[in-house]
């Protein structure tokens, strides 16, 4: 099979118990092309009929699903894994006309949800428990792992082909079914995927898609059916997902945003680290809950590091994301745009240096898309609204520290712990940091923490709410329950 790449593309479906369905509510939006300002899709919004039938069928299929053999369960996935890798341009094509981010940029995203689809076929061993013989005298004790029924995960607009990937392998592999609701701003990468769900054998009912908005999560969350929701977005939202979950005796797991440092000591590799820092608060149009946009320096290096930044990105070119030039793309739509340069505005009005702004560039060519450029501020105070907000754009702030231990105090006085970054040469700074840094995902010399999928993916503070992570062995407790069997045999 191919995929279709070039739009404006069909509506958007919804995948149930097998099928393809038009969402029945009269609600929906347009999908629109952040580059070029076109619309190349429409998603209707599903109805809570919609939504009941998906968990029934999920039900359904699970009664089977979780008794067939762990080895069975994983081949469909082995075949999705392959499929993956066969159509993994068309997806990242597909992914940059209705994300905006570049072409390199999708891959090595729908790159990181392979790896998650590989670990997940590695079930029959993660899901092995514990036996204790002679526990007591005369009993054994084994604990075994079930899968509990359906799941849903609610995921993001910034990594439409890797999130979903995060969940949906380990909730299948481990013997559930699982309903995903995309973001209604880019859901046709969704369906991509589930076109190739739908040719990797999967039994009717496993693996399911619904669209919508709002009104559709709000049903998957208070539906008696479901047993447990992912979601990726915002704090505010995660806050939310998470309460109204757990209120309806759901298991849950909510990735909220992200407020992320850099650390850049005296010892450190400066022409390095400050690659590594514009990659990192600028990638994917800084729309990430890893960019690194606060940087923290000692200030015996600091003017000459800040020099450094600003011509790094300078360097930088913004354009439409499938131009094999392109560094940096498209905002996902006019209204975070808006967003972006109200935020930019604040850290003028704050008193903050600019150094480098973005919000003049013209894109030939593109004059109706959401673009943004580099911008850069010297002189930041940690108490600031660019310093202490999540911005999800291109912008970077640097501010001067004496030492690796005010630089800590600042990181860690952050409402948000998702990640930081270290750039060093020193072991001793480098120990104190992993010690004392109050974050899920820390790097040394490294300008993204971006964990592999046989780890997990952390988050602290008001990044996460909940126990139990997306990615590697966490997902393997979230989506299944110990029994513990305690047997005597007097006649042993």
């Amino acid at each position: 099979m191919s995929l279709n790449t070039t739009p404006p593309w069909d509506d958007v479906q919804n995948y149930i118990n097998g099928n393809w369905q038009t969402p029945s509510s009269d609600e929906g939006q347009s999908v629109v092309n952040p580059a070029t300002g076109k619309e190349i899709s429409y998603v209707g919004f599903s109805s809570t009929d919609d939504i009941d039938a998906a968990v029934q069928a999920g039900q359904k299929a699970f009664e089977d699903w979780s008794e067939r053999p762990v080895e069975e369960r994983i081949q469909p996935l082995f075949e999705f894994k392959q499929l993956l890798e066969e159509h993994h341009d068309e997806l990242a094509e597909v992914l940059v006309q209705e994300h905006g981010k570049t072409f390199a940029e999708a891959k090595g995203e729908l790159r990181r949800g392979i790896e998650n689809v590989e670990v997940a076929c590695g079930i029959p061993s993660m899901m092995q428990a514990g036996h204790l013989p002679n526990a007591a005298p005369d009993i054994d004790e084994t604990a075994v792992r079930k899968p509990l029924g359906v799941f849903t995960a609610i995921t993001a607009f910034n990594f439409p082909g890797m999130i979903p990937l995060w969940f949906l392998p380990y909730a299948v592999a481990t013997g559930n079914a699982f309903i995903l609701k995309p973001s209604e701003q880019d859901p046709v990468v969704a369906q991509r995927l589930f076109e190739l769900i739908d040719e990797a054998g999967f039994p009717d009912g496993i693996v399911q898609l619904v669209n919508g908005s709002v009104d559709t999560v709000n049903t998957l969350l208070d539906h008696d059916g479901i047993q447990g929701a992912s979601f990726v977005g915002s704090t505010p939202v995660a806050k939310t997902i998470y309460e109204r979950a757990a209120a309806n005796g759901k298991r849950v797991q909510a990735q909220g945003g992200a407020k992320n440092h850099i650390i850049v000591t005296e010892t450190a590799d400066l022409d390095f680290a400050a690659r590594k820092t514009v990659s990192s608060a600028c990638a994917c149009g800084g729309e990430r809950c890893l960019a690194n946009d606060v940087v923290v320096v000692e200030e015996s290096v600091y003017e000459e590091f800040v020099d450094r930044v600003v011509q790094e990105a300078e360097a930088q070119t913004v354009g439409y994301g499938l131009d094999d030039e392109t560094d940096i793309g498209a905002l996902i739509t006019p209204e975070h745009e808006s967003r972006v340069r109200d935020m930019i505005a604040s850290g003028i009005d704050e008193g903050a240096e600019l150094l480098l702004d973005g919000r003049d560039v013209e894109i030939n060519g593109y004059e109706e898309g959401n673009f943004l450029g580099p911008t850069v501020f010297s002189d930041v105070d940690p108490e600031m609204t660019i310093a202490s907000e999540e911005i999800f754009g291109p912008v970077i702030g640097l501010l001067p520290v004496t030492d690796i231990d005010e630089a800590i105090d600042v990181l860690n006085r952050s409402d948000f712990g998702n990640a930081a970054s270290l750039f060093t040469g020193s072991g001793a700074d480098a120990r104190k940091v992993r010690h004392q840094a109050d974050v899920g995902n820390l790097g040394v010399n490294a300008g993204t923490a971006a964990p592999m999928a046989f780890f997990h993916f952390g988050g602290r503070k008001d990044s996460f709410f909940g126990d139990l992570h997306a990615q590697g062995e966490d997902m393997i407790h979230f989506y299944t329950d110990k029994t513990v069997y305690i047997e005597r045999w007097p006649d042993a």
